[in-house]
Parts: structure tokens; C-alpha cells; sequence
């Protein structure tokens, strides 16, 4: 599955609808993830000529690193491997290799630092060094660069703490580590691997199953796009059939979708049960429970005027992902209330806007 992913991001951004050769969209390429060559990167901050990303291995000096870096060179797919090393081998000497492909060469390394007796902060490095003429404007940049680069980094007899949410026991370690021109994330269900993103994503991204195949844009409503392409009219297909073979692979399948294929894009929802709120709450010293009659006094939006002073039962108690406390309630007067409790619709309230009454 990670080996699939990455492949989607590294062709995300390639080519944009109407993927015709003469649309400006396409005409003035803005990949992710660009390594540009050291002349024209050093002309600005916000461009770089390396990628370099750190993270965590909760692991043993026996557990093993391995690395894979991926990028796009015009249409072809590049990758650059270095193979399992020990991490005690890698905290005593780094592990590199130079590549070339067609006029653009580099070098990738990692290594390793024992942050305590059970962390490692391990490093990823990726540099372009392909020589260019100084001045050279952006277009003939992109083509000495290393496009939508992407870094997989895996280990054996060891897990990766979370770039984006660690355990409190790695807290100050993950904090330690830095990034360059990626976005690390946990690749894998069993946090065996680390994916330094061209683009932001959560722990554990996934493709959607329904999902029929790259269209190079991963992050549109896919039923839409694949709608899109089905609406290319004869003249624009036989455009993108002269000019790149990647888009034209990805227009003949997107053509050749059944009515069922589209169906199953259309949507899907997954439900989980809400009848696990909260049997109480206690927000600054007061204790909300459902049952509980208040007073409404908020007055921040022109329905809560509405509301206020008005008395209510709370019904549901939920506490999100901030451990925020939000209250459930049914308006005493309102004559909806029995139908709102029957399908589980509530006003929501947050402590601070109530007044619990006797």
C-alpha cells in the first residue's frame, strides 16, 4: 500500500486538467517537492538544493535502516536506493551513494545519533549537484532538478515514533529532529517506515479504495475530475495522444470507466455509532451531566440572541480531539424538542455559554 501512495504523490501535480498540452496550467510546470541545482537555489530562500529529514527509531543498535528516494526527472521515473544498515553501524559512519541520470547527478546519505539508550534520531539526506550556468531562469532550472522527490525511510527490529503526535516518552526527541524541504509522517499501519511527503499529509495516509487510478491530481474529487475527462472533446484527446504517453495512459483509462466504476465514487460515508457520549464532564469546577437543566446566555452569534435566557435540558455531553467539552441540549419551549430527541439533532452549547440550575 506505501508503495502505491507513493507512487500517486510523486506523480501529483504532473499534469492538471484539461492535461492538453497548450493549457497555460500545463505549460508553466509547478511540481511539489522540487530539488533544485545548487546555482539557482542559493538566488532564493524558499528554494532549496537538498532534501533533509530526521526522525525517531525506538529500536536497539541491531535494528536495521534502509532508504528510498523517489522523484520525477520530465516524465521518468527515478529511484535511488541505500540498503538495511545497523544503526549502531550508522551511528559510527553514515551510508551514502551517488547518482546520475541524463545531466542531473546527486547524492543521498543517512546516518544515525543515539539520542538515549532506547532512541536513535536517525537522518535522510538527498542533494542535487548537478552543475548549471548562473542566472539561469526557473523553466531551465526544473530541468536539471530532482521533481516531486519523495523519502522513504524503513526499519527493521524497530518502530518510528509520530513526527506529528509522538508518545510523551519521545516527546523531546521528535522535537530535536528537523525537516528540509518535506513533510515526515508515519508511512505505515506498523510505523515501520517514515515517508518525508512533498505535500502535508497525516500519520498513515491511505488511497481511497474506490479509487480507479492516478489523474495526477490525488487531492480533487476523483468523481469529479473523472467526469472532467470524460467530457474531453475529440480534438483534445487527440492532442493528449500526440504529445505525452504518460497522460495519454491515464486519459484512456479514465475513458475507459463503466457507469459502475463511477458509481462507486460517488461517496462514502463511515458512520460510527454516536451513542458513546460522555455520562459526565467537569469544566471549571462545575459538573455537567445529561438530565442537567440550564440557562442559555450565549450571545456570539444572532441565533444565540434568539436563546438567550431561554431554559434547556442536557441531553449528550461530547468531548473532541482537544478534550473540549461540547453541550447536547433541547430547548424546554420548543416544540420540536421530543422529534429532535428522537433522531439525536441538538443545539450545542460549550460550558462557559450555561448556567446550571437548581
Amino acid at each position: 500500500m506505501l508503495d502505491e501512495l507513493v507512487t500517486t504523490l510523486l506523480w501529483e501535480g504532473y499534469a492538471l486538467y484539461p492535461y492538453t498540452p497548450g493549457a497555460i496550467k500545463n505549460a508553466t510546470p509547478t511540481p511539489f517537492g522540487i530539488v533544485y541545482p545548487p546555482a539557482y537555489a542559493q538566488g532564493s530562500p524558499t528554494t532549496f538544493d537538498r532534501i533533509r529529514m530526521q526522525g525517531i527509531a525506538d529500536g536497539p543498535a541491531d535494528a536495521t535502516l534502509a532508504m528510498e528516494v523517489a522523484f520525477l526527472q520530465g516524465a521518468e521515473e527515478r529511484r535511488v536506493t541505500l540498503p538495511p544498515t545497523p544503526l549502531g553501524q550508522l551511528e559510527i559512519d553514515g551510508v551514502g551513494t551517488e547518482f546520475a541520470f541524463g545531466g542531473i547527478s546527486g547524492r543521498v546519505r543517512m546516518a544515525a545519533q543515539r539520542f538515549d539508550e532506547r532512541l536513535a534520531r536517525v537522518t535522510m539526506c538527498v542533494h542535487n549537484t548537478t552543475p548549471i550556468a548562473e542566472g539561469v531562469d526557473r523553466t531551465e532550472a526544473l530541468g536539471s532538478s530532482l521533481l516531486s522527490t519523495h523519502v522513504v525511510a524503513r526499519v527493521e527490529g524497530a518502530k518510528f515514533l509520530s513526527p506529528v503526535d509522538p508518545p510523551e516518552y519521545g516527546a523531546a526527541a521528535v522535537m530535536a529532529c528537523a525537516a528540509v524541504n518535506t513533510f515526515p509522517v508515519l508511512g505505515n499501519d506498523d510505523d515501520t517506515a517514515l515517508l518525508g511527503a512533498a505535500i502535508m499529509l497525516p500519520d498513515h495516509p491511505q488511497l481511497a479504495p474506490e479509487s480507479r487510478g492516478d489523474l495526477f491530481d490525488a487531492t480533487e474529487i476523483e468523481e469529479a475530475l473523472l467526469l472532467h475527462v470524460l467530457a474531453l472533446s475529440d480534438d483534445e484527446r487527440a492532442q493528449i495522444a500526440d504529445d505525452d504517453p504518460a497522460v495519454r495512459a491515464m486519459v484512456e483509462r479514465a475513458v475507459a470507466a463503466t457507469p459502475e466504476d463511477i458509481v462507486r465514487l460517488h461517496g462514502r460515508v463511515t458512520v460510527t455509532d454516536p451513542q458513546s457520549g460522555e455520562t459526565e464532564a467537569t469544566v471549571d469546577g462545575v459538573t455537567y451531566r445529561p438530565g442537567d437543566r440550564v440557562r442559555l446566555r450565549a450571545d456570539r452569534t444572532a441565533q444565540d440572541h434568539l436563546l438567550t435566557g431561554r431554559t434547556a435540558v442536557v441531553e449528550r455531553i461530547y468531548i473532541d480531539y482537544d478534550d473540549a467539552v461540547h453541550l447536547g441540549v433541547t430547548v424546554d419551549d420548543d416544540p420540536g424538542r421530543e422529534l429532535m430527541r428522537d433522531i439525536g439533532r441538538y443545539l450545542y452549547f460549550k460550558p462557559s455559554d450555561v448556567e446550571v440550575l437548581p
